[in-house]
């Protein structure tokens, strides 16, 4: 064991990797925490990547006190394609691509988004109802039974950063290259529907990439946002495109800082 362990660490986690998987495979790399208990203070979904912050020993106790920290993301929008996990890990539906007009209205939508906000949870998360993950009532089929919770959000900060264009068919084979970044999973209550549903998943961008019916490029814009603890960016994508008149899923997510973050000097008084 370490003579001085700190508190916690921040380690960065890959697209594909669970919390855990890249808690461990730090582990792994550093034998003075082989007997060392590690909990990480916030989740990261599979298909997102960036910082996660890990309790250490006794701190591991502690969590509560991390359960608020602000967050700052950088993530993008795929516009024309909707799934129903909010990113490229879930079942697809197509819809019309947003033209000029609707692409022009973007900016003043994030804006009108900063402040507080109502989000829904995303229908796959591990938010209970009922002492059951919303992840196992979609799985079951069971969402009717139930009213999908919200969470008030404070949005401080949404900035555009770029529109770029990609080919159907590029889209296809990025989007299958980051599905194929999870490792094989078959334990029951961690694969969301065996193995992430991932058999149907590629399927589902196979088909769009052969459907000669469907635009040949789409359009992807990145956004960078601060927010408080608990925002799904997955959730902000889908209102972003459905707020221009379209459909849309989380393309990429990365959490670029962890923290408290001032809103009134617009700067982070603590940064892990």
């Amino acid at each position: 064991m370490m003579l001085s362990m700190p508190k916690y660490i921040t380690i960065e986690k890959k697209v594909g990797e669970t919390p855990l998987s890249c808690a461990e495979a730090y582990r792994a790399e550093h034998p003075e925490l082989t007997d060392v208990a590690m909990s990480y203070a916030g989740r990261l979904d599979p298909m997102a990547s960036g910082k996660l912050l890990v309790l250490l020993g006794e701190e591991c106790k502690q969590q509560e006190k991390y359960h608020e920290l602000d967050k700052e993301y950088e993530f993008s929008v795929l516009f024309g394609i909707e799934s129903d996990s909010l990113d490229v890990l879930g079942r697809l539906k197509t819809c019309a691509e947003t033209g000029e007009g609707n692409q022009s209205a973007i900016p003043e939508t994030i804006k009108s988004m900063i402040g507080s906000i109502e989000l829904p949870y995303p229908r796959f998360s591990a938010k209970t109802v009922q002492g059951k993950p919303l992840h196992m009532w979609t799985l079951e089929g069971r969402l009717h039974e139930i009213e999908i919770p919200t969470k008030t959000s404070n949005i401080y900060s949404f900035e555009l950063i770029k529109t770029e264009t990609i080919t159907r068919t590029e889209l296809a084979k990025e989007a299958r290259l980051k599905i194929d970044t999870i490792p094989p999973v078959t334990e029951a209550r961690k694969a969301l529907g065996n193995d992430f549903r991932r058999v149907d998943v590629r399927a589902d961008w196979e088909k769009i990439a052969h459907d000669s019916s469907l635009p040949n490029e789409y359009t992807i814009v990145t956004f960078s946002c601060t927010a408080s603890s608990g925002t799904y960016m997955r959730t902000l994508a889908s209102m972003i495109a459905d707020k221009i008149g379209t459909c849309g899923l989380a393309w990429h997510i990365h959490r670029a800082k962890i923290g408290l973050y001032n809103n009134a000097t617009r700067s982070w008084t603590v940064e892990y």
